[in-house]
């Protein structure tokens, strides 16, 4: 016999608010890998060639931290154990590539120090978000 726990009201409004957030992550994926002009559109011969520089594997890493963290999303509202993983995957690659952007580019030089704001925004949801998962876990919300 099992039982099941069910999630509080905050659970389902954190988990609508992180889909929210994950969709418009994967939109940001998709405009600043396949339309890059839009993102470059008015921008410096400076901040051009910082977007247009990216390596392979941080376009990758940014791919799989947006995708995962939608899984993950989508995982939660279903209430599947299978969330915590995704949330600490998509944390994984948040952080290579959100510390990356910060302090291997010339990102502090080209934009000025408000560059990192997002980043740093990014970095802490997706820490909220996976340990808010494990919580959830313990809790028996995901099954």
């Amino acid at each position: 016999m099992t039982t099941t726990t069910k999630p509080n009201t905050a659970f389902w409004i954190i988990a609508v608010l992180a889909l929210l957030w994950n969709i418009m992550g994967v939109i940001q994926f998709v405009v600043s890998t396949f339309m890059l002009e839009m993102v470059t559109e008015g921008a410096s011969a400076e901040e051009m060639e910082l977007y247009t520089s990216m390596p392979a594997w941080y376009t990758a890493a940014f791919g799989i931290a947006t995708i995962t963290g939608l899984l993950a999303c989508i995982t939660m509202l279903m209430r599947k154990k299978i969330t915590v993983s995704l949330f600490g995957l998509s944390l994984i690659t948040v952080l290579i590539a959100q510390i990356y952007w910060i302090f291997a580019t010339d990102v502090m030089d080209i934009i000025g120090p408000t560059a990192i704001i997002m980043p740093l925004v990014v970095i802490a949801i997706s820490i909220f978000l996976y340990y808010y998962s494990k919580g959830a876990k313990q809790r028996g919300w995901l099954n």
